[in-house]
């Protein structure tokens, strides 16, 4: 029960009276001497229909003096009417009893009233007293028997807060201690540190915003649980003692790190603070929390990176780790969430590469080779891409770049000097078209082709595809040669017995086995996977399930080319489209989606080494490849093109480039460009069991989608999206639960989308596609 419902029972139930030996009273009079109860009457008067007010003449407001008041109790107030079953209450501000009991002396405004004393009741406490807000809140005899305190402070800040009071359950008032700071915090919204942070990043701590009263409470709650007066001392104080963040303002810095985006003001009124002399052995418990250190140790650790540019690379790796130690904390600081820490974010990944590249791989068999990266090398290749990934402004990529060359550079080349040196002593592992084994496809499959899934791409794609529940069995896999998509992509479908390369073709483009007719532009690749049953699924197309499927998805390489270094930034999102398009593939019936793709790539921030190969040589030149004219020889080591073996072609040595200032670029042969992994997807086992899943029915009534499915469907909601695998999509006003019947129904909010193509989704607990079905919107399935 409310304090409100409290109040309004006790100041009714004063009317409450013996017919055996009274008469029922007149009216209950309430004096309040100190006008306590005034501010809170409009909400008692909403209650009360019965309670009127002294005061000047306002009808309509139940307010008028007591001669009105009188009338009232008469039944001659034409310009208001009484409840029939309730005894009038008249609220007496600025009257005592006192002043009703000495008629003769009694102010003449208030002499009509005088008599009612005797035929009414006064609302008053046992001792005769009027009621106080405190001896309300306090007795236990009439009152609420609350543990209240009794100081000035609490008196004056309990006045300010009783309407809020009002709304609090009684129960849960007991036992506690009700003082200044307790009132003054219900006053301030009940959430002074979070009020405390909203004013410190008010910018100019303006309180125009809070009205007196609420501005009054916030300084003295402030005081009291801060130790701060914001009138008086300020917001630049303020900050400054959350920079520091001792006693009380250590929960205040808590909770600001607990969400630093909500205060986005607050680091720059910091940084306008003045900035304590620390010692150099300052470390981030004692100055962390002021922006102004973290920038210095950025600018320190910038020039700790660039310099590595002048040592050799086992001192570059000794120095990252160095610092490691010395700077990897500040990435629990609020600034590395917040952007402010950069270098600091790249450095985790910095050390990963200095760890593992202070052992090489260049030793042993090519199978020893890959295993070695298989394990841990590849990490390397995925350290580069996020420590880049983490760097926005120039300085700090001339930073990180410089680093990444100096461990990351010399590992990479001798690890591929070291592959072409074995190669070229025996044979290339990946083999060429003669010697390629023909991979075993079954109904059901889904060949999801996905061009520049380089090895740690492939890991990534592995993580994201198992937090969606999915099983997935990992396959390494050697690319054809040249790397490049003309010749490895074909060499990754399921018609690759049907294709061969012909003689003098310099762009490494192969042709239809049968025809000669070139692959160029993929109509006759095509024709050669729908002559040999395959179904030809388009980027958005999912099909049925049934038969056998070729897909191609992700733009990986593209925007490695397009991009650069900066493809580091965009690779997850490219991950997680890749990942939604297997998504809606299983979801559509595919008992296996096989991840394929045509080669890997190597990235280095500020460009690869440049090696030349006169045009004069060459008939068609790549970033890392070359067609070499008939009769022209070159010091470049040649390879056999995989579908023709009579065909050789240039590989740059090394890690080097045909071109200058290639940040991005393959076609060469070394771990990064020729290793990849291929994917076998399914669903894991709790996914199977939702996969038991049949839509039954599907019926529009205008914008409504009604849906009906058999199966196993506990745990599922239905939805309708423009993109099935992307729950941003959706196109209704909420995704609905299934009802224990196996039916929902939704509602497209946007009135245009009719008519429209969509798909029909379940989606279990973690949003998880477990079944679809395409639909156009208001008018039944596509």
């Amino acid at each position: 029960m409310r304090v409100l419902d409290h109040l309004l029972k006790a100041v009714r139930d004063a009317a409450v009276f013996n017919p055996e030996v009274q008469v029922a009273p007149a009216c209950i009079l309430w004096p309040d001497r100190d006008r306590q109860w005034e501010a809170v009457i409009p909400v008692l008067q909403a209650e009360l229909p019965e309670l009127m007010i002294l005061g000047d003449y306002a009808p309509e407001k139940r307010i008028g003096p007591a001669i009105w008041l009188r009338c009232v109790i008469a039944g001659r107030a034409e310009d208001v009417s009484l409840p029939k079953d309730r005894t009038p209450i008249f609220y007496l501000p600025g009257v005592s009893r006192q002043d009703l009991r000495a008629v003769e002396t009694c102010p003449d405004h208030l002499k009509p009233l005088a008599e009612l004393q005797y035929r009414g009741v006064i609302w008053s406490q046992i001792n005769a007293k009027d009621w106080t807000i405190l001896a309300y809140l306090k007795s236990d005899q009439g009152g609420l028997g609350l543990g209240v305190a009794q100081d000035n402070d609490a008196k004056n800040a309990m006045q300010l807060a009783l309407y809020r009071l009002l709304d609090e359950d009684v129960s849960l008032l007991k036992g506690k201690r009700l003082d200044k700071d307790y009132f003054n915090t219900m006053l301030t919204g009940g959430d002074p540190i979070r009020d405390l942070l909203q004013w410190l990043n008010a910018r100019d701590g303006i309180s125009e915003s809070k009205d007196e009263v609420h501005w009054q409470a916030f300084i003295e709650v402030c005081k009291s649980q801060f130790a701060f007066n914001p009138q008086t001392e300020g917001v630049l104080t303020g900050c400054s003692r959350l920079a520091m963040h001792e006693g009380p303002w250590l929960v205040v810095w808590e909770r600001f790190c607990e969400a630093p985006r909500r205060y986005p003001n607050i680091p720059e009124q910091i940084l306008k603070c003045q900035y304590p002399s620390f010692d150099m052995f300052a470390d981030e418990k004692t100055a962390g929390g002021w922006p102004q250190w973290n920038y210095e140790q950025e600018k320190q650790l910038h020039l700790e990176l660039i310099a590595l540019a002048n040592i050799p690379a086992h001192k570059a790796r000794a120095t990252i780790l160095e610092l490691e130690k010395q700077h990897g904390r500040r990435r629990s600081l609020v600034w590395a969430e917040l952007g402010d820490a950069p270098l600091a974010g790249a450095l985790e990944h910095l050390a990963t590469i200095a760890e593992i590249t202070k052992s090489g791989l260049a030793a042993g068999s090519v199978d020893d080779l890959a295993a070695g990266y298989r394990s841990h090398g590849w990490r390397v290749d995925d350290g580069v891409i996020r420590a880049l990934a983490q760097v926005e402004s120039t300085a700090d990529f001339d930073a990180v770049m410089t680093a990444i060359r100096s461990v990351y550079l010399p590992w990479v080349e001798e690890s591929a000097r070291y592959l072409q040196k074995l190669v070229d002593g025996a044979s290339y592992p990946g083999g060429t078209c003669l010697t390629a084994k023909a991979a075993p496809f079954s109904p059901g499959d889904c060949v999801l082709f996905v061009d520049g899934l380089r090895f740690d791409a492939g890991k990534r794609l592995v993580g994201s595809l198992e937090a969606c529940g999915f099983d997935i069995s990992e396959e390494p896999a050697w690319t054809a040669l040249p790397s490049v998509t003309a010749t490895g992509k074909a060499a990754v479908t399921p018609v690759r017995d049907k294709i061969r390369g012909e003689d003098g073709s310099p762009d490494f483009e192969p042709s239809v086995a049968d025809t000669g007719q070139s692959l160029k532009g993929g109509y006759h690749l095509k024709k050669l996977l729908t002559d040999a049953g395959w179904s030809i699924l388009e980027r958005s197309a999912d099909c049925d399930g049934q038969g056998m499927a070729w897909c191609e998805f992700g733009d990986i390489d593209h925007e490695g080319h397009d991009r650069g270094w900066k493809l580091a930034k965009h690779i997850d999102a490219l991950i997680v489209e890749v990942t939604d398009r297997i998504t809606e593939l299983l979801a559509a019936g595919w008992k296996r989606v096989r991840v394929v793709t045509d080669h890997g790539w190597l990235l280095l921030p500020g460009g690869l080494p440049k090696i030349d190969l006169p045009s004069a040589l060459a008939d068609n030149k790549w970033g890392r490849c070359a067609s070499l004219k008939p009769g022209a020889t070159s010091e470049e080591r040649l390879y056999p093109w995989y579908w023709n073996p009579n065909q050789y072609f240039a590989l740059a040595d090394g890690v080097s480039c045909f071109k200058k200032g290639e940040e991005y670029t393959h076609g060469g042969l070394s771990l990064q460009e020729c290793l990849t992994l291929q994917l076998t997807v399914t669903r894991g086992e709790s996914a199977q069991a939702a996969a038991s899943v049949e839509f039954t029915d599907v019926v529009w009534k205008g914008l409504r989608c009604t849906v009906a499915v058999d199966g196993n469907f506990s745990g599922l909601s239905l939805d309708v999206r423009s993109q099935a695998g992307n729950s941003l999509s959706s196109v209704v006003v909420g995704s609905k639960p299934l009802k224990d019947n196996g039916t929902a129904s939704v509602v497209v909010e946007d009135e245009d989308m009719e008519g429209r193509e969509a798909t029909v989704v379940l989606v279990d607990a973690n949003g998880s596609l477990v079944a679809q079905i395409a639909t156009v919107i208001g008018g039944g399935n596509t």
